[in-house]
C-alpha cells in the first residue's frame, strides 16, 4: 500500500510544470498540511521525494503523511511569495513556520464604548476595542497604566454610560470624583468631547509618542497659573513631573533616532525566537519575545520573514518605515518599509540589545522546561545531541575518556559517566596506565579503553549508546583501533573532542565537524568534557602529592616505600608522623625504626614543616 502511495505521488510530481508557483501537500483526511513557494515547481516537489540524508526528521515525517499534492501556477517568483504567504495565514498548515500562541501577554485595551475605560487584559478579542502591547512584563505594564491613570482622570467603573442613562441622572459621583481621579461622567459632570480628548491622548501616550501630552499639560498649567488658579495648575505640575520621570526610565538610544523597529532571530533546535523592539522618538517603548515553531521551514530568512509578519499582526499595527534586522528577510513581503542591517552605531546596539533580550528568554523557557516537566527537557537535549551527532537513537549513556601526566610520569586516566544528561557520579572510574612508559597519550588511550570495554565485554554489561575520548584525530583513531579489535565499531558511536570545544572528530572523516555556539548540544559536551577533565586532574594530582610525601619519608634512613605507606595508612599524613611520640611510631615500625624517625624529626638541626633541613 505505501509503494502504491509512493507510484502515485510520484506521477502527480511528473505532470507538475516547470513554471513558478505554490504547491499544497494534503494527507489523508484531505486536510493540508503544508504550503510552499517554488521558481520551478516539479524541480521542488520531487526533491521531497529523492532519498537524501539531508531531510531532517520532520521532513520525512511530513512526507510520509502526503496523499494528495495540489498547485497554482503564477506569473513570478514574487507573485509566488505572496500567495504562499495569503495561504499560510488562511490555512495554518501544520508543518509550516507559526508562532506559538502568545495570548498569556499582558495587554492594555482601550474599550470600545461610551466613555471608555482603559485596563489590563490578556485577552485579545475582536471586538472594536483598541489594544497596545503585548508588554513583556505585568510589571512593565502596570507601570504604563499608572502613568496613564496618573495623568488623566479616567473612569474605572463597568458602569453603562449611555446617554438616555446619564440624562436619566440614574447614577451619582462615587469616591474617585472625591479624590480627583476621575470627573463623574457618570453624573453629567465630564461632557463626551471632554473625555474623548483624553482619551486620544491616551491613546498617543500608548503609542509611545508623549509630545502631544507634554505640550498638552504644559499649555494646561501655564493657563490655570495665568488664571490664578495654582491648585491646578500645582495638579499639572505634578503631572508633567510623573510624565518626565517615565520618559526618564525609558531606554533613550539617540536623539537622531526617531521611529524604528528591530527584529532580532535566535534558532534553537526544534524552535526559534524572535525578538521584537519598537522605538518611539529615540526610546524603546516596548520590548517581547515570540516563540516560532519552524514545522519544515528551517530556513532563517524564511523564518525572519514569517516572523515579521505574524508579530505585526499579533500587535495590531503596521512597521516603522525603518525595520533594523540581522539579515535581510524576503522584502517583497513588505512594501514601503527599508530594511537595515547595522554595521556600527546606536542601531548595531539596539540590534544587540534584542538579540540578548531573545537570548534571556531563551534561558528562561529553558529553566522552566526544566522545573514543569524535567523529562520533556532532558528528552529535548539528548533529541539535540542525537541530531547534531547524526546518532540512530538518542545518547543516554555517555562515556567520556581523559589521559593525565607529566611528561610520561605518574600516568592515569579517567571515565566519567552521564546518564541522560547529568553525571552519574558512582560510575567513575580511575585508570592508572600500566602498560606504557613515557608521554605517549595515544598508547594510554588505547590501553584504557581496551581494559574499559573488554571488561565490560567479558561481563555482559551494558554498552554505551556514546563514547568521547578527549582529543583529536590521534586519540580517536587510537581508541577507534581497540573498538575494531574488540568487534565494537559498528555498535557504539565514538566521537573525539579537540582543543576547540565545538569541533567534533568521527572515525575515518579528516575533517572537523563544529557543533552550533548556541545550543545545547555544545554545552553538554563541554561539561562532559570539563567533568573528564576535572576528575582525572584530581586524580592525577593526588597521586603526585602522595608520591612525593612517600619519597620524603624514604630520605629516613631504615626507612623504605613499604615502610612509608604504612606509616601513611596509619597516621595519615607527616604532621602526624612528626607528632608522634616513640612509642606510637614503634606499634607501627618496630622501636628500631621507630628511634631513627623521631630523631629525623626531634633532632637539633633546623628542619623546615615537611622535614627538609634548612640550610
Amino acid at each position: 500500500m505505501e509503494n502504491d502511495r509512493i507510484a502515485y505521488l510520484k506521477e502527480q510530481v511528473s505532470l507538475l510544470p516547470l513554471l513558478p508557483g505554490v504547491y499544497q501537500f494534503l494527507n489523508r483526511e484531505g486536510t493540508i498540511i503544508y504550503v510552499g513557494k517554488a521558481k520551478s515547481l516539479r524541480k521542488r516537489v520531487s526533491s521531497y521525494f529523492v532519498d537524501s540524508r539531508e531531510h531532517s526528521v520532520k521532513v520525512r515525517v511530513m512526507v510520509r503523511q502526503i496523499a494528495e499534492i495540489r498547485h497554482i501556477v503564477v506569473g513570478s517568483e514574487t507573485d509566488a511569495l505572496l500567495l504562499e504567504n495569503s495561504l499560510i495565514k488562511t490555512l495554518q498548515p501544520r508543518y509550516n513556520i507559526l508562532l506559538k500562541d502568545d495570548k498569556t501577554y499582558p495587554w492594555i485595551v482601550v474599550r470600545d464604548e461610551p466613555f471608555p475605560r482603559v485596563e489590563s487584559t490578556r485577552r485579545v478579542v475582536k471586538d472594536g476595542s483598541s489594544y497596545y502591547g503585548p508588554y513583556a512584563s505585568i510589571s512593565v505594564q502596570r507601570n504604563v497604566l499608572e502613568l496613564v491613570h496618573g495623568l488623566y482622570p479616567l473612569r474605572n467603573c463597568s458602569l453603562d454610560l449611555s446617554p438616555e442613562k446619564i440624562a436619566r441622572g440614574k447614577y451619582r459621583p462615587c469616591l474617585q470624583y472625591h479624590i480627583g481621579r476621575c470627573k463623574a461622567p457618570c453624573a453629567g459632570k465630564q461632557s463626551r468631547a471632554d473625555y474623548d480628548a483624553s482619551i486620544e491622548m491616551v491613546r498617543s501616550t500608548l503609542k509611545g509618542d508623549l509630545r502631544a501630552t507634554r505640550a498638552y499639560l504644559e499649555s494646561q498649567m501655564k493657563e490655570a497659573a495665568s488664571a490664578m488658579q495654582f491648585e491646578t495648575a500645582e495638579q499639572y505640575r505634578l503631572r508633567l513631573s510623573l510624565l518626565e520621570n517615565y520618559s526618564s526610565k525609558s531606554v533613550i538610544v539617540s536623539a537622531s533616532i526617531g521611529d524604528l523597529d528591530v527584529f532580532s532571530l535566535l534558532p534553537d533546535d526544534d524552535v526559534a525566537y524572535c525578538n521584537f523592539v519598537r522605538i518611539v522618538s529615540g526610546s524603546v517603548v516596548n520590548s517581547f519575545t515570540a516563540t516560532l515553531v519552524p514545522g519544515v521551514d528551517d530556513d532563517p530568512k524564511q523564518m525572519l520573514t514569517a516572523a515579521i509578519q505574524q508579530i505585526t499582526e499579533r500587535i495590531n499595527g503596521s512597521l516603522a518605515r525603518e525595520v533594523v534586522v540581522p539579515f535581510l528577510p524576503e522584502t517583497e513581503l513588505f512594501p514601503g518599509v527599508d530594511f537595515t542591517i547595522p554595521k556600527r552605531g546606536d542601531k548595531l546596539k539596539l540590534l544587540e540589545f534584542s538579540e540578548k533580550s531573545a537570548r534571556v528568554y531563551r534561558l528562561e523557557q529553558l529553566k522552566n522546561l526544566e522545573i514543569k516537566d524535567p523529562e520533556k527537557h532532558t528528552n529535548r537535549i539528548l533529541a539535540g545531541l542525537q541530531s547534531e551527532l547524526h546518532l540512530a537513537k538518542p545518547p543516554r549513556h555517555i562515556e567520556c575518556f581523559d589521559n593525565s601526566n607529566i611528561q610520561g610520569a605518574y600516568p592515569v586516566a579517567s571515565c566519567v559517566v552521564f546518564r541522560d544528561g547529568k553525571p552519574s557520579r558512582k560510575e567513575y572510574r580511575h585508570f592508572n596506565v600500566k602498560t606504557v612508559e613515557g608521554p605517549d597519550d595515544f598508547a594510554s588511550m588505547r590501553e584504557i579503553v581496551r581494559r574499559r570495554y573488554a571488561r565490560l565485554l567479558a561481563e555482559g554489561s551494558e554498552l554505551p549508546d556514546l563514547v568521547v575520548v578527549d582529543g583529536g584525530k590521534g586519540q580517536l583513531s587510537s581508541a577507534y583501533g581497540i573498538f575494531q579489535e574488540l568487534g565494537i565499531a559498528d555498535r557504539v558511536p565514538l566521537v573525539g573532542l579537540a582543543k576547540r570545544i565545538e569541533e567534533i572528530y568521527f572515525p575515518n572523516d579528516p575533517m572537523p565537524y563544529y557543533l552550533k555556539r548556541t545550543g545545547e548540544p555544545l554545552k553538554v559536551m563541554m561539561h562532559i568534557r570539563d567533568e573528564a577533565h576535572r576528575f582525572g586532574i584530581t586524580f592525577h594530582r593526588n597521586k603526585r602529592s602522595k608520591a612525593f610525601i612517600r619519597t620524603e619519608l624514604e630520605e629516613i634512613e631504615g626507612v623504605g616505600r613499604v615502610t612509608a605507606e604504612r606509616l601513611l595508612s596509619h597516621f595519615r599524613s607527616v604532621a602526624a608522623i612528626r607528632k608522634a611520640d616513640r612509642e606510637a611510631l614503634a606499634e607501627v615500625v618496630g622501636a628500631s625504626r621507630a628511634d631513627k624517625i623521631y630523631a629525623y624529626f626531634h633532632s637539633s638541626e633546623l628542619r623546615d614543616p615537611e622535614g627538609k633541613q634548612v640550610d
